[in-house]
């Protein structure tokens, strides 16, 4: 007797439907094909144990199991209860009334016959809507993770005898019911820390304030004690909430990569992932034996703080600068290749020196003649050139650290992020993947970001004196604009329409070009002013 029930494999971040054929006929013997991996193959004994366990048999005929497409790799324990289900079906042991063609089925099994979490229970879920499945069992653990698919009726099990009696009609299950929309607005953003607790630092809070509201990469550069991680930690609290697309695709990628609470529903905050300076380039990038989303990817819609940047290997930080630039990261190995979404802004903190206090004001700098410049080598200059923004940070004077008053707050500063991103949202309206000014390329750059002559004449000027690449000259531009509309986001007579028509002028190129401290040749000592400092 041929049964077929049906599962998913995980490819990327998206899910393709896996249909289990099993044949029973007289014989002995058991054969599992499909490109199949050993978590697979193993399966026997966990479904042999299990159907045992909760009553059943395992058949003494000969049993063929066929995972389809069989040129698609099969990995992990996921397919323990659907290959279960068509084992008792095609043996004659269950009848089921519910048409098995209906169900999308997937969870491993436990040798006494409970069913335990998988990852990717989401991407599974939403191909299964895509399809026209009537429904999916999933282990309870991920119910409310599958739930989340509208028009989906989704049904969380602990055992395979519960399955078996509700697939044969022996008993009734309610399917989970999540309204996401409602699920999504009233999620509240709640944050332990604010920036209203930081001392001080207000020329480093404001370039926060125009990275988050362009999407712009940042670079702390100061001696330690100065802020920089606090700080960092602090920016999901003014990047502007997530929108319900953002949080499906985000929740997506965490639920591939296995890293979702039990009982998660939607992620409704931004990631922010801070590795250590340890850390592989196969695991900042993702891939690996069997592939799971990065670093890089687990940060998509939200940060990716890099604390020490200098003391990651050249080789991690080398592989961040495609993903940068095309905000994806495509992993081509023999056997697969996967595209990865790699959308994050980039937070990074760096010591000055490898003592730590070069230019420090009252602290004496150790290092050997050429060590400085040696430490900051490390960077290469094309990653650099991705960064939008490279600030020097100093320590907070004892007056500002004492002081009793309390600093802006995060809401506050967030409201100003969120009223910037309304203007580049109606600026790019028409563009196709194009959210902040961050992304801009260089058409929408010539489009948007033009300068008059006297600001071309100041930016000749700096790009001679400071002999920097055409990369950077755009990021100026990039920064330029977001200052605009930071500034043009505050006059409450103007519409986002109008505000993000609205040219660049020389105040905000001045800024701009105050940011990039790193471009000079002679970084951190007395140098003559730039145009843009006179």
């Amino acid at each position: 007797m041929l049964v077929k029930t049906y599962g998913a494999a995980v490819q990327g971040i998206d899910a393709i439907v896996v249909t289990i054929e099993t044949v029973s006929e007289p014989g002995v013997s058991f054969s599992l094909v499909g490109m199949a991996d050993t978590a697979v193959k193993e399966s026997y004994q966990r479904v042999l144990s299990a159907m045992t366990q909760s009553g059943f048999s395992w058949p003494r005929r000969r049993t063929i199991i066929n995972l389809s497409p069989a040129d698609v790799r099969k990995e992990g324990a996921a397919y323990d209860l659907p290959i279960a289900v068509s084992i008792l079906a095609a043996s004659g042991q269950i009848t089921c009334s519910q048409p098995l063609e209906g169900y999308m089925i997937m969870g491993e099994l436990s040798l006494d016959g409970s069913i335990l979490p998988i990852r990717g229970a989401l991407p599974m879920a939403i191909r299964a809507r895509e399809l026209g499945f009537k429904g999916m069992i999933v282990p309870k653990a991920n119910v409310s993770e599958a739930a989340v698919v509208n028009n989906l009726d989704v049904y969380g099990v602990e055992s395979l005898r519960e399955v078996v009696e509700f697939l044969t009609g022996k008993t009734s299950l309610d399917p989970t019911v999540i309204n996401t929309r409602e699920e999504f607005s009233r999620a509240a953003e709640i944050f332990d820390c604010d920036f209203s607790e930081v001392k001080g630092q207000e020329p480093v809070k404001r370039a926060f304030e125009v990275a988050c509201a362009g999407g712009h990469n940042i670079l702390l550069v100061g001696p330690p004690g100065a802020g920089k991680s606090m700080m960092a930690k602090r920016i999901p609290t003014i990047l502007p909430p997530l929108t319900l697309a953002e949080a499906l695709e985000t929740t997506k990628i965490h639920s591939v990569a296995g890293k979702l609470k039990r009982g998660s529903r939607l992620m409704t905050c931004r990631p922010f992932r801070s590795p250590h300076h340890t850390i592989s380039p196969v695991a900042l990038v993702g891939g690996g034996t069997n592939p799971v989303p990065g670093e890089i990817s687990l940060a998509h819609n939200g940060v990716l703080f890099l604390d020490e940047f200098p003391e990651f290997s050249r080789q991690v930080l080398e592989v961040m600068r495609q993903p940068l630039e095309d905000r994806h990261i495509n992993i081509s190995r023999a056997k697969y290749a996967i595209d990865y979404p790699a959308g994050f802004m980039l937070v990074a903190s760096m010591n000055p020196c490898p003592c730590g206090y070069y230019n420090h004001p009252t602290k004496e700098c150790i290092c050997p003649p050429g060590a400085v410049r040696k430490y900051l080598n490390r960077i290469s200059g094309p990653l650099l050139d991705r960064i939008d923004l490279q600030v020097e940070i100093y320590p907070v004077p004892f007056d500002e650290l004492s002081s009793a008053r309390p600093g802006e707050k995060s809401d506050d500063i967030k409201r100003r992020v969120v009223k910037a991103r309304e203007i580049q949202a109606a600026r790019f309206a028409a563009e196709r993947n194009v959210h902040c000014n961050a992304q801009m390329n260089s058409r929408l750059l010539s489009t948007y970001a033009s300068v008059d002559t006297e600001g071309l004449e100041m930016l000749r000027e700096a790009m001679n004196r400071l002999d920097m690449s055409a990369r950077a000259y755009d990021r100026i531009l990039k920064v330029a604009r977001t200052i605009a509309d930071l500034e043009n986001g505050l006059n409450p007579n103007l519409t986002p329409t109008e505000a993000a028509a609205l040219p660049i002028r020389l105040h905000h190129l001045r800024e701009a070009l105050s940011y990039r401290s790193l471009d000079r040749g002679n970084w951190g000592q007395t140098v003559a002013k730039l145009p843009f400092e006179k």
